[in-house]
């Protein structure tokens, strides 16, 4: 399996802008997990969320993103084989730094 996105450099730039707005609305926390990044999200953004999820499973298939609803909380997690690494490593850096 080939481990690159299928978004061009503008749509990429533009997905990170979107996973920056989310992030500063609605990220709760963010902590490195085996293999990838667990991003936590208030429930609130529920609908954002599963969009932003929706269109990187679309772009990245080789990233395993498990999302899943407890009380006022979403987690989700993104793992993937060793070579996504860098891509997944984006999703622990500060956003809107």
């Amino acid at each position: 399996m080939t481990i690159a996105c299928s978004l061009s450099a503008a749509d990429h730039r533009q997905r990170l802008a979107a996973f920056g707005t989310l992030a500063r609305a609605a990220l709760l926390a963010r902590e490195p997990i085996a293999r990838g990044a667990r991003l936590t999200f208030a429930a609130s953004a529920r609908e954002r969320v599963e969009a932003l999820v929706a269109a990187e499973a679309e772009c990245c298939p080789f990233l395993a993103l498990d999302l899943r609803a407890g009380g006022d909380r979403l987690v989700l997690d993104v793992t993937g084989p060793a070579e996504a690494a860098p891509i997944i490593e984006e999703l622990l850096q500060p956003i809107g730094t």
